[in-house]
């Protein structure tokens, strides 16, 4: 009877550290107001503030999980969404921390020394850290689920690698961004529009 008492007791003191560790890589809400201004809330949801990035160069990532876009923004500091992807973030157990970051470490080649590749290969080339613990966007996979990491395909990371530097905010986060890139696209078509129409141009060539 005994040791069932400890076996319950270790069990339940697990889950305990399990739902820790995953509130730990959860720990903060973001949510968009705009294409540069975000709520940040805790955990439970209190505590808010808006953090504003106007004016500001910055990478967002909605991860890829139900609820969320699966893609990588590029955002300029006037606020224009100029490059966007589709992404893989971290597997069950392995989540990409939420948060508003800093990148940390741009190389153009690197191998995971945690999760090394078995072929002796790079495997996380243009990598930009965004945490201590080592989770970066990376070239890679994003039909595969990552250890935590950002996949990104080569012709999405390359072209944003060249652009990011050290230091650049890196938004992670879990909801919808994809709206803002929507709004973008509608008011260049209007945009586009009233030129054509202040022109004389016809869609009747």
């Amino acid at each position: 009877m005994r040791r069932l008492v400890i076996l319950l007791l270790a069990l339940w003191i697990g889950g305990l550290t399990a739902q820790a560790g995953f509130k730990a890589r959860h720990h903060v809400n973001i949510t968009p107001l705009s294409a540069t201004r975000f709520e940040v809330t805790d955990i439970n949801h209190a505590n808010p503030r808006i953090v504003d990035l106007t004016g500001k160069d910055f990478i967002l990532v909605s991860v890829r999980e139900p609820g969320s876009d699966g893609e990588m923004y590029a955002v300029d500091s006037d606020g224009t969404i100029w490059w966007h992807g589709k992404i893989s973030s971290g597997a069950p157990g392995h989540e990409t921390h939420s948060g508003i970051f800093h990148i940390l470490l741009k190389r153009r080649y690197h191998m995971s020394s945690k999760y090394p590749d078995p072929r002796g290969i790079n495997n996380m080339d243009f990598e930009l850290q965004f945490t201590r613990d080592g989770q970066a966007l990376h070239l890679g996979n994003n039909r595969a689920y990552s250890h935590g990491c950002i996949h990104v395909p080569r012709q999405d990371i390359s072209a944003v690698f060249k652009w990011a530097h050290v230091g650049m905010p890196v938004i992670v986060m879990r909801g919808h961004y994809r709206q803002f890139l929507a709004q973008e696209m509608d008011e260049f078509a209007r945009d586009v529009a009233e030129y054509d129409r202040s022109m004389g141009i016809s869609d009747n060539y």
